[in-house]
């Protein structure tokens, strides 16, 4: 796949207006929506939960990212399938059977990603990088939206990158967190082929503009 994508993440949304905010995206050049469901468990934040994620599924007309920031993320597998869920993403730090989970993911016919945690090293991917779909490196600590970027990240993408080539993988690699106009490029050149965006598209005074602008930039 060369072309790189732009996934909105809903969380950074106007909670008031969701409808129009999924409806701006719809219409955007964004490429898929990016979904954070969060137990207060794992990390210390709750965001949205099923009803909510129904009802976007129900408006949305792209790609459903959903990323499970939740402990033993298993027992919602086939209800996150059921709601409309495309690509299902769990924490490497929160799964024991890592290749079960994936594996049951892809059962659902679902797409399987994997998120990795900022103090969480690549390199643990490499045995099961061909039973990845996508790899969602925080590029902050999870939980909360609006953090500044963690500069390492970078040389993780070109690791990962590295890794999935080795292996012939087909692996997507997703950059989550402090994703702006001012890192997209340099992301997209390291390797990235996703990039969520919140705040920065949310917060910004036209958010279609801002998702235009973050395609033009990652153009290859």
């Amino acid at each position: 796949m060369s072309s790189k994508l732009i996934a909105p993440s809903v969380l950074a949304a106007d909670f008031a207006n969701l409808q129009r905010d999924v409806e701006m995206i719809n219409k955007s050049d964004a490429d898929w929506f990016h979904i954070d469901i969060m137990d207060g468990v794992f990390v210390p934040n709750i965001s949205f939960g099923m009803p909510v994620l129904r009802d976007i599924a129900k408006h949305a007309s792209k790609t459903i990212d959903v990323h499970l920031m939740i402990v033993d993320p298993d027992r919602y597998i086939k209800t996150f399938a059921d709601l409309g869920s495309n690509i299902l993403t769990v924490h490497y730090e929160a799964c024991t059977h890592l290749h079960r989970t994936l594996q049951a993911i892809k059962a659902e016919g679902m797409k399987a990603g994997v998120a990795i945690n900022p103090h969480t090293n690549v390199n643990l991917l490499e045995d099961v990088i061909n039973d990845i779909d996508l790899v969602c490196i925080m590029s902050v600590n999870p939980g909360f939206g609006g953090q500044s970027f963690i500069e390492n990240t970078y040389k993780k993408v070109e690791t990962l990158k590295e890794i999935i080539n080795r292996n012939g993988a087909d692996t997507l690699i997703e950059i989550d967190g402090g994703v702006t106009n001012k890192n997209a490029k340099k992301l997209v050149d390291a390797g990235a082929d996703v990039l969520v965006a919140g705040s920065f598209v949310f917060k910004s005074e036209n958010p279609t503009h801002t998702i235009k602008e973050l395609k033009e930039i990652i153009k290859t």
